[in-house]
């Protein structure tokens, strides 16, 4: 074996499943008090996607989580088996948050995926789906009711 196929052989695949569980460790730790901690996983040019917004670069991300963090009584991550194929993962996952906007601070739980890819041991793109309706307009006092008949009727 050369020196070569021994670098090829830890190449930035082998940081995958690593940057996973950094990944999952952070977000169930993760609230506006600590964000500083972002690099840990990200890197600096991070691109970064939700249903709700975005973000490009390591300090846009930082805002933008601060902002979502903000009031925010708990949440935490109920992480499923991740799809990886070379530096793309996907990972599955039950968000369970707690939230002084929505439905007065009371428990709710959004389904989601986390799309990842990853180089050199960092994430560099980030996309979250989920529904946003689930997520806020089901649990608004009015139109929640209106979208929950809406679903039903459709379902």
């Amino acid at each position: 074996m050369t020196t070569a196929s021994n670098i090829e052989i830890g190449s930035f695949e082998s940081a995958v499943p690593a940057t996973l569980e950094r990944f999952r460790k952070l977000f169930n730790e993760l609230d506006r008090g600590n964000l500083n901690r972002l690099p840990e996983v990200y890197g600096e040019n991070i691109e970064f996607k939700d249903p709700l917004g975005g973000a490009t670069g390591l300090d846009e991300l930082t805002h933008y989580f601060a902002h979502a963090y903000a009031n925010a009584i708990s949440c935490r991550f109920e992480f499923g088996d991740a799809i990886v194929n070379g530096p793309y993962a996907a990972i599955p996952w039950v968000m369970t948050l707690r939230h002084k906007r929505i439905r007065a601070g009371r428990e709710i739980q959004v389904d989601g995926i986390s799309q990842l890819k990853i180089d050199q041991g960092r994430v560099v793109y980030h996309r979250d789906f989920f529904d946003a309706g689930q997520l806020l307009y089901e649990n608004l006092p009015v139109v929640g009711r209106v979208v929950r008949w809406v679903k039903g009727y459709a379902g």
